[in-house]
């Protein structure tokens, strides 16, 4: 199930996203923008137990998180989006999970693969854009085959394409994004999208 955060303000981060002229270091802060704003609406129904605390003036009864957070970027592009989100949870493993596109195909091939310990835990996967799904979905089947069952899908921008690839192999992951698109063009690349995200990333 496809989830848009259409909160004013992550509208306006797309669109500085996609502005070909927005520079480095500003687009690597609306990715962190956007990637706190995805984060807490893919948590809102994290599991919580009531604690005892003391407070300066007297005890009270409050709450805390009951399971830690897995955050899977799928490399490169999704490192961007790990740090503002390991940066709010206060119990947080990173996995990785290297996928290449062939750019001839637009076929994934995957090239590094180290995860934590999934039971028990929520998993976010992060790669910034959902094109064709085919990473994506990949990229799940890896972690359910580690033993992840509790998994959430996070996209600065997606293509209906990928949306219905996730929700065909994976109807199980909801997808949460900043954006959805309007389709793929010839070379699989998302229109009107923002171009190739790790290069405007890291300036390369």
């Amino acid at each position: 199930m496809l989830n848009l955060i259409n909160h004013p303000l992550a509208r306006h981060v797309v669109t500085r996203l996609r502005d070909k002229t927005t520079k480095p270091a500003e687009f690597r802060a609306l990715c962190h923008h956007l990637s706190v704003m995805l984060a807490l609406e893919a948590t809102r129904d994290l599991a919580m137990r009531e604690v005892a605390v003391n407070t300066p003036l007297e005890a009270c009864i409050g709450h805390e998180l009951m399971r830690p957070l897995v955050v899977v970027p799928i490399l490169r592009a999704g490192l961007g989006m790990v740090e503002p989100i390991v940066s709010l949870f206060p119990d947080v493993s990173i996995g990785y999970i290297g996928l290449e596109r062939d750019h001839a195909t637009a076929l994934a091939r995957s090239y590094y693969c180290k995860l934590p310990p999934l039971a028990g835990t929520r998993v976010l996967v992060v790669d910034p854009m959902l094109a064709t799904g085919g990473s994506a979905a990949q990229a799940i089947d890896v972690i359910k085959q580690k033993g992840g069952l509790e998994i959430c899908m996070l996209n600065v921008v997606a293509a209906p394409e990928g949306v219905r690839m996730i929700e065909s192999a994976h109807p199980d992951v909801p997808i949460y994004a900043g954006a959805l698109d309007r389709g793929l063009n010839e070379r699989k690349y998302i229109l009107p999208g923002l171009g190739d995200f790790g290069d405007r990333l890291y300036g390369t």
